[in-house]
C-alpha cells in the first residue's frame, strides 16, 4: 500500500504541539526553544515525514537560501566562520550557496548574478572587491563581514580596540621596538583600524614603532618571500633589541614564526608575536600564537541573524531596509608567542 502523506495535523497530534507551532518550526525555527525543536524533529523522524521542498518553494515564492561570497577558502578565518554559518541550518532553516573568487571583480559580478538567478533571498559578503554601493543596488539585502560597508549592513570586529590590546600586550613585555605588519589596506575597510589603533597607542605612550606594509599576495610562497625579507631587515637593523610584532592575521604570524624556528630552532626570547583573528591555526602552531580573537562563532551568528531580519523586512515592505552596523568586541588571547618564557622582563 502506498504510504499516506504526513500532514501538519498529524505532526501536531503526535508531538503534542499546535499546528501553528509546527508551522513555526518550518518557517521560523529560531522562534522556538531548542527543546521544542528537538521534540518536533524527533516526531518527524518517527513519522517518517518527507517534506516537499519544491512545492513549498513554489507555494511561498521564497527559496530559503542565502548566497555567500568569499575571497578565498584557504584562509583559516574564512574556513572557520564558514563552518559556523553552515552549522546553523537546524537553528534558522536557511541553506547556503558558497562561491570563492580570489578577489576578481568580473568573477564576483558573475557569481552574484548566478546567485540571484537561483533566487537567493540575501547575500553575505566577505570579499572586499565589489563596493558596497554596487551591492546596495541589488534586489536582495546584503550583510558584509569585515569589509567596506558604507551602503550595506555589516558585522565587524572592533579592529581599533583589537590593535590597542595587541600592542598593550607587547608593551607589557618591555619590547624595544614595535612593528605592525599589514597588507596595503584601504582606509574604508575595518581592518585599517588595526593600523590606526597601533599607531595611536605607540604615539600616546612614546614607543618606537614601524608599520610594515607588504603585499603578501594570494599564495603562501609570496608571503614567505615577503616575511623572509622582513626578518632579514629586522635582524640587521635591530640586532640586540627585543622586538614586538603585531601581525594583521594569525596566518601571517604563523609563517613568520616558522621562519624564526628554521633559523633558531626555537622561538627566540627577544621576539614577541601577536596575531589577529584567534583562529584554530593559532592554537595549533608549533608555539601557540597570542592573538586578538574576533569571536568567530558570535560574528557568524550575528551576521546571519541580521541578514534574516533584513530578509523578512524586505518581504514585508518590498524594499531592502536601511543599513545596520554591528560591532563585536575583540578578546585578547595570551599564548606562547608572548608568554613562553613567562618571566618579568
Amino acid at each position: 500500500m502506498p504510504q499516506k502523506n504526513v500532514t501538519f495535523d498529524d505532526i501536531a497530534k503526535y508531538s503534542g504541539f499546535s499546528k501553528t507551532t509546527i508551522s513555526r518550526y518550518f518557517n521560523r525555527p529560531e522562534s522556538l526553544t531548542e527543546e521544542h525543536r528537538n521534540t518536533i524533529r524527533k516526531a518527524l523522524e518517527e513519522l517518517d515525514y518527507k517534506e516537499n521542498k519544491t512545492g513549498r518553494i513554489l507555494a511561498k515564492g521564497t527559496s530559503e537560501c542565502v548566497g555567500i561570497l568569499m575571497p578565498s577558502s584557504r584562509n583559516f578565518y574564512y574556513q572557520e566562520i564558514l563552518s559556523e554559518i553552515l552549522s546553523t541550518y537546524d537553528t534558522y532553516g536557511y541553506k547556503f550557496m558558497v562561491f570563492t573568487s580570489d578577489g576578481n571583480a568580473e568573477t564576483e559580478t558573475r557569481y552574484i548574478q548566478e546567485l540571484l538567478a537561483y533566487k537567493v533571498e540575501g547575500l553575505m559578503i566577505f570579499s572586499h572587491t565589489l563596493p558596497s554601493s554596487y551591492l546596495a543596488k541589488l534586489p536582495v539585502p546584503s550583510v558584509g563581514v569585515e569589509r567596506e560597508d558604507e551602503f550595506i549592513s555589516s558585522v565587524n570586529c572592533d579592529n581599533y580596540m583589537g590593535a590597542v590590546q595587541a600592542v598593550s600586550l607587547l608593551a607589557r613585555h618591555n619590547c624595544d621596538i614595535f612593528i605592525h605588519v599589514n597588507t596595503p589596506t584601504p582606509t574604508s575597510t575595518p581592518a585599517f583600524q588595526r593600523i590606526t589603533g597601533f599607531q595611536d597607542f605607540c604615539q600616546e605612550h612614546h614607543l618606537k614603532y614601524e608599520v610594515q606594509m607588504r603585499d603578501m599576495g594570494a599564495r603562501s610562497e609570496n608571503m614567505r618571500v615577503q616575511l623572509s625579507s622582513l626578518l632579514e631587515n629586522l635582524e640587521r637593523v635591530y640586532p640586540d633589541q627585543k622586538i614586538g610584532i603585531f601581525f594583521s592575521s594569525d596566518n601571517t604570524a604563523n609563517e613568520f614564526l616558522k621562519l624564526l624556528i628554521r633559523k633558531y630552532h626555537t622561538l627566540p626570547d627577544r621576539y614577541r608575536l601577536v596575531g589577529f583573528d584567534g583562529s584554530y591555526l593559532g592554537q595549533q602552531a608549533v608555539y601557540s600564537i597570542s592573538s586578538i580573537g574576533q569571536q568567530i562563532e558570535k560574528t557568524a551568528h550575528e551576521a546571519l541573524r541580521l541578514l534574516i531580519h533584513m530578509i523578512r523586512d524586505t518581504r514585508e515592505t518590498g524594499s531592502v531596509p536601511a543599513p545596520v552596523h554591528k560591532v563585536i568586541p575583540p578578546v585578547l588571547l595570551r599564548r606562547e608567542t608572548t608568554e613562553l618564557y613567562n618571566r618579568k622582563d
